[in-house]
């Protein structure tokens, strides 16, 4: 008889079906992480392609940490500048 408990108990701890581990903080990106600054007129929010984040930019001057492998796309998109 198989159980799902054991499932359950590995992804609570933080190990994955393949067995990596999430090691990093919740607040940086696993790839590395670059910043953009909006330069728009009102908001925005605008999906990574890599991703799938929703990153929101609240308004002008705003700067967002983005996913290095979103940072591609992101960089052709008028509103959005480097920093």
């Amino acid at each position: 008889m198989s159980c799902c408990g054991k499932a359950r108990t590995r992804a609570s701890t933080g190990t994955r079906a393949n067995g990596f581990e999430n090691n990093w903080p919740a607040n940086e990106f696993p790839f590395g992480s670059v910043f953009f600054e909006y330069t728009g007129l009102t908001s925005m929010a605008i999906i990574g392609p890599a991703s799938r984040k929703t990153y929101h930019f609240d308004g002008p001057g705003s700067r967002v940490m983005v996913d290095q492998r979103d940072s591609g796309s992101f960089a052709m998109v008028r509103a959005l500048r480097r920093v």
